[in-house]
């Protein structure tokens, strides 16, 4: 068989066992999360669809953690999934939707990935394979381990373009005694290498392995073939053409979830500014009007006063000098004209114009949210 990182390194001493630890679906959390899932389909089920209005981020995340569970541990109903969209602004609706996801595992490319032709010789090759094939600064080792290299190469890249792959120049740097090149699928780049396994080694037999690795293995995936008594490496290109389709699934699906948790979270943070406008524009009319009641009532007392004044004068009138009561009318005259000037009512008052709130003003409407954008916290 061809093996994917071995676990023991020739020569090595196997590493101590670790302390065992409880499986994850024993675990509190785990647990705890299994039971929400098995809640959540056995409503879907029931009702069909479930909406959760205003959530919040961290019940958003939540949702998504339960759904996901539920993915993962194949707790969907028979040719049913799960799927989650924006529901009136803030809120999510969840709902099971006919057929598989397109990313499913049943969807993905299969494991073998099929078989792929290797030439036989190093003609008509691939650009990158030929400046490859005339740089001697890469691939450094035997010519013949080299000559078979750049075949391996050469196959696996005519066999991706052939599929609609883009193959083109690796990001990474490589050592002297490696070379490879980088498989485009859906716009995520993979990096195929080629080299010596043992290039120190006196052994004739060890010093003539190739190892075949791609690039940023993920934990519990294989990143890394040889040459094994079942299969050769020419005959292992069909996997690891499709362990670079089954990242690109995976990238893909990751892809996404991301943008569909950003395209949500968008939505709150939209919903949030809406009615932090609202309320914000509430506040500019709420203080207008207490300015205009503010006035009213200091008219009425003055108006009331002013009232008692004519009263007093016409009191007064021929028992006091009449400059003094002429010096009162003058001034009773002015009052009120000031008390109308600061009396809303004296007109019909109209509808006050708003201004577009401040951030400042915002901030204290959003719960937390940012009034610059939904990926900054307030």
């Amino acid at each position: 068989m061809i093996d994917d990182d071995s676990a023991v390194a020739d020569g090595g001493e196997p590493a101590e066992a670790a302390k065992p630890r409880s499986p994850y679906s024993e675990r509190p959390v785990a647990r705890a999360r299994r039971a929400k899932a098995q809640e959540l389909i056995e409503q879907l089920v029931a009702e069909g669809r479930i909406r959760i209005t205003d959530p919040d981020d961290d019940e958003v995340a939540e949702w998504r953690r339960v759904v996901n569970y539920a993915k993962r541990h194949g707790l969907e109903p028979a040719g049913k999934r799960i799927e989650k969209v924006p529901y009136g602004g803030p809120g999510l609706e969840l709902f099971l939707a006919e057929g598989p996801h397109p990313n499913a595992r049943s969807q993905r490319p299969k494991a073998d990935g099929g078989s792929v032709p290797v030439p036989a010789r190093l003609g008509h090759l691939h650009p990158l394979v030929t400046a490859l094939k005339g740089d001697k600064s890469r691939l450094v080792m035997p010519s013949a381990l080299r000559r078979r290299s750049l075949l391996l190469l050469q196959g696996l890249a005519a066999e991706a373009v052939r599929r609609g792959y883009e193959v083109r120049k690796a990001r990474s740097s490589f050592f002297p005694r490696e070379g490879g090149v980088d498989v485009v699928v859906d716009g995520f780049a993979y990096t195929v290498s080629v080299r010596q396994e043992f290039p120190e080694s006196t052994d004739p037999e060890r010093s003539a392995r190739l190892v075949v690795e791609l690039a940023h293995g993920l934990t519990g995936r294989p990143g890394r073939w040889r040459d094994r008594k079942s299969r050769t490496l020419e005959e292992a290109l069909g996997v690891i053409l499709g362990e670079v389709e089954a990242r690109a699934a995976e990238d893909t699906g990751r892809r996404q979830d991301e943008q569909q948790a950003r395209a949500e979270r968008e939505v709150r943070w939209q919903a949030a500014m809406d009615v932090a406008k609202e309320q914000a524009t509430r506040e500019q009319l709420a203080q207008v009007l207490r300015e205009e009641a503010g006035g009213w009532q200091e008219a009425a007392a003055l108006s009331a006063y002013c009232m008692a004044l004519e009263r007093r004068i016409g009191e007064l009138d021929g028992a006091v000098d009449e400059s003094a009561l002429d010096s009162a009318r003058r001034w009773l005259e002015w009052a009120w004209g000031y008390v109308k000037s600061i009396n809303p009512l004296s007109g019909l008052p109209s509808m006050p114009h708003t201004r577009e709130p401040t951030s400042e003003e915002l901030k204290p409407h959003l719960r937390g949210w940012s009034p610059h954008g939904p990926e900054r916290r307030g």
